[in-house]
């Protein structure tokens, strides 16, 4: 049972602006988040802005990988396999390249100067990036943007799955693993990520830069074909709206689990042991059971348009690749500044927020070259 690929998913365009809004609230509080390095931080730091955080962290990117997956099915669908990869290079790559060169070295710079670097101005320093290798060691980075890079990659080394899900042979198999799930759950997935998340006992670190980060390569890929296997089959979607309240039980249940470890200081010492191993099924089962959840009441009551969404569905991509070098910039003089954290951490949300959208009235979207070093569609 395909979905209609001329069916508009209004709910997952609401989760995508959701959940890169969370994720601007998400870097607009790392400089104060305690335990977590990151590229500029606050002298005094927060425990309970690292318990928001790792919250978010456990389904935020999960999420936007799966919806991505469920994108691909629409696009494979309208058009060849030659137009989806131009259609990806223009849409990610582009903006990958164009962010690497120019919205991300403003970052690089502010972390040297805070770790204080010797740089007279940005101008000494933008040279670097193509003399002294890439980050950390050298200041050639994409930062934020490994989430286009990862997408990119997926786009491009999944085809031959897609393919092959699309034939014939490969629609029973979904057909038959919807109705499974319809009447056993989600569960096999669940299962697919616990096994693919025992590789976090051997490459713990997100480092989000390929060559070493095959734990979260991996979960997110995963993520990325979960979304265009569940995105062709309508029975998935009833099933996960259908479910939707017993989703959000276990949910609460199993987050509950994981703050009473971590607040009671009970938590299991990390290695391959068995109440290690336990304690990691539950946040990897956590991030899955979130993502059901909110892409069940999202089909329930999120399904509709109005002018605000046309307005974020396409001003989100570029905030997106704009947010974070904002919020590097200001952070970096707002944590020199005498003040609590929670005034630090309104003022930079709501400022860096308003400047990225600025930026992108006024210098993205009214011009065609702007719009295309965004990833923007023509006017």
């Amino acid at each position: 049972m395909e979905t209609n690929i001329n069916e508009r998913r209004y709910d997952l365009d609401w989760l995508r602006v959701i959940a890169i809004l969370l994720l601007h609230f998400f870097h607009a509080a790392m400089p104060f988040v305690s335990e977590w390095d990151w590229h500029i931080k606050n002298k005094e730091t927060s425990n309970l802005f690292l318990e928001f955080n790792y919250f978010l962290s456990r389904w935020r990117m999960p999420l936007l990988f799966f919806i991505s997956g469920v994108g691909t099915v629409f696009v494979l669908n309208t058009i060849s396999v030659g137009q989806y990869i131009r259609q990806r290079s223009k849409r990610l790559l582009m903006p990958l390249i164009f962010g690497m060169l120019v919205i991300v070295p403003p970052q690089v710079y502010m972390e040297r100067l805070f770790k204080r670097a010797t740089y007279r101005s940005f101008f000494e320093f933008y040279p670097s990036i193509f003399s002294t290798g890439v980050y950390p060691s050298g200041n050639l980075s994409y930062h934020h943007l490994w989430f286009i890079a990862y997408l990119f990659v997926y786009s491009i080394i999944a085809i031959p799955l897609f393919l092959l899900l699309k034939s014939q042979r490969g629609k029973s198999v979904i057909d038959s693993t919807a109705l499974l799930s319809a009447k056993y759950g989600m569960v096999a997935f669940g299962l697919i990520l616990l096994a693919a998340g025992m590789l976090y006992f051997w490459f713990p670190n997100e480092s989000h830069a390929f060559v070493d980060d095959y734990a979260g390569f991996t979960k997110y890929l995963l993520y990325f074909v979960f979304g265009y296997v569940i995105g062709v089959n309508r029975i998935f979607w009833k099933h996960i709206e259908d479910n939707r309240r017993r989703n959000l039980k276990a949910a609460f249940i199993v987050t509950t689990l994981i703050n009473y470890f971590r607040w009671n200081n009970v938590e299991p010492e990390w290695g391959m042991n068995v109440a290690n191993v336990l304690y990691f099924c539950l946040i990897v089962i956590s991030g899955w059971i979130w993502v059901i959840t909110l892409l069940g009441y999202a089909k329930r009551y999120l399904n509709f348009s109005n002018n605000f969404l046309k307005f974020a569905n396409e001003a989100i991509y570029p905030f997106y690749i704009l947010h974070q070098t904002i919020i590097v910039i200001l952070g970096y003089y707002i944590i020199q500044v005498e003040d609590d954290i929670l005034s630090k951490y309104l003022f930079l949300t709501f400022v860096s927020f308003a400047v990225s959208i600025g930026i992108y009235v006024f210098f993205v979207r009214p011009y065609k070259i702007p719009r295309m070093l965004f990833g923007m569609k023509s006017r």
